[in-house]
């Protein structure tokens, strides 16, 4: 409907019954102001009284005119839009808006979820979205807020106490936020059924801040670890512990905000999921060409990977293998199995064209941090190979949305300390007792432009 209205639709029609009523009422006037006059034209006041009458009757019938003219047959004004409300009183003036995350507790008790949002609109704070959370005493409330700019945290949670709610959390939102609970909890379980090495980020992202550790069921030495979740899983306020599929137990930590009860059981759908798949990686893979002209194949790889991993690491000298594991060469083979599985990160296996692997590169999920690490074979050094895996690793960072990764190596790692360079991002470097730590902010979506390289060709077994 539009707020325009035609003059012909705004004209009232014009009646000529009205007309009639007037002028017969002028004739009457006109009688009885005749009769009026030949009564008292007799008396010495007779035509005073006349004149004075006329003069009476003129001054009615404008005034009626007027106001007829104004009240009765004048157009109404036009239709003009609406006047915008005022803003509400508290409500701070600000040009822009910005995006929160806010979850209070209140009672469960009606009406007091209106009284939370009528603060918040008294605010000029517009409601994106609403999850519920039950307690057994009370429900957590968590909302997607759209606010006003010069709105602060504090000024929320202080708005937000007022009204009843208590254990109030604010943080900053984005617009990947925007996405609904169950397209992002479904999209998230598609991703970690095609991939077992993407359910601690999903994990993470179904979650939000919170920290996750693999803790396997047997230690690097061979000894049990004591680990032992039911299978139903444990809730103790900031710390949820699941079963891990492949053993062990996934602990996942959030200090700063309790978990709830809902979060607890769709992190556990999540584990149960993953289970019932087993294990599984993407077979995908990336054939490209060596400066020398040699052809070599990049893929993932997994616990599968064990035996040729173990033959690479016969292979390798034991310089080469201190540079990559900082300690006893004995022990490098124990940590394969740990590197090779999915809860810990992503590992990408390179081959030659007989299927001889090469070099592994390693993307591991280290609690908040993620760390990289690479291991080429001597006779394929200084080729152009770590730098491959590097790139391809940090590519892989940045769409599991990490900040930063970081490789752990010594200075004497000349060729280590080139790849990081060559990525092209901001570094950070800290020496401690001759160890030497690179970090690599990574740049956000859209990704950054990778160094120039041979094409690769992509092929699916």
């Amino acid at each position: 409907m539009t707020d325009v209205t035609s003059s012909k639709s705004t004209r009232r029609p014009h009646h000529w019954r009205h007309d009639l009523i007037e002028l017969a009422a002028l004739f009457t006037a006109v009688v009885v102001a005749d009769t009026i006059a030949k009564t008292i034209v007799k008396g010495p006041e007779g035509p005073y009284l006349l004149v004075f009458s006329a003069i009476a009757l003129v001054a009615t019938a404008g005034f009626h005119t007027w106001w007829a003219r104004r009240h009765s047959h004048a157009p109404p004004s036009p239709v003009s839009a609406p006047t915008p409300a005022p803003a509400p009183a508290g409500a701070p003036e600000s040009t822009g808006t910005a995006l929160w995350r806010l979850r209070t507790t209140v009672d469960d008790a009606p009406g007091s979820l209106a009284a939370l949002c009528t603060v918040l609109a008294r605010l000029g704070v517009d409601i994106l979205t609403l999850q519920t959370h039950p307690l057994t005493r009370g429900t957590v409330d968590e909302f997607l807020l759209r606010a006003p700019a010069g709105l602060s945290a504090a000024d929320l949670a202080r708005e937000t106490a007022a009204a009843g709610g208590r254990d109030t959390w604010t943080e900053r939102a984005d617009a990947h936020d925007l996405v609904d609970v169950p397209t992002r909890v479904l999209g998230l379980a598609t991703r970690t059924a095609l991939d077992a090495a993407e359910l601690p980020l999903a994990l993470r992202r179904l979650l939000g801040r919170c920290t996750l550790h693999s803790i396997p069921a047997v230690s690097l030495t061979g000894r049990p670890t004591g680990e032992e979740t039911p299978v139903e899983g444990v809730l103790e306020e900031t710390v949820m512990k699941l079963r891990d599929p492949g053993g062990g137990t996934l602990l996942i930590e959030r200090p700063h905000l309790p978990f709830t009860p809902t979060e607890f059981a769709r992190a556990r759908a999540l584990v149960e999921l993953d289970a019932r798949l087993g294990p599984r990686v993407p077979r995908s893979q990336d054939v490209f060409t060596l400066p020398e002209g040699n052809e070599i194949t990049v893929r993932r790889a997994d616990q599968r990977d064990l035996p040729a991993a173990r033959a690479l690491h016969e292979r390798c000298s034991a310089r080469t293998l201190g540079l990559r594991y900082h300690g006893p060469v004995g022990d490098a083979d124990r940590y394969l199995d740990h590197l090779l599985s999915p809860r810990f990160g992503r590992t990408l296996a390179v081959q030659t064209a007989s299927g001889r692997l090469v070099a592994l590169g390693h993307l591991l999920w280290d609690g908040d941090e993620t760390e990289v690490a690479l291991l080429v074979e001597d006779d394929w050094q200084r080729r152009g190979i770590g730098s491959e895996l590097l790139g391809r690793l940090v590519a892989m960072a940045e769409e599991a949305g990490c900040e930063s990764v970081y490789a752990v190596t010594q200075a004497s790692n000349t060729g280590m300390v080139a790849a990081m360079r060559a990525l092209g991002l901001p570094l950070d470097y800290q020496i401690e007792e001759g160890t030497l730590v690179i970090t690599a902010r990574l740049e956000p979506a859209p990704r950054r432009s990778e160094p120039s390289r041979p094409p690769a060709r992509r092929t699916e077994r």
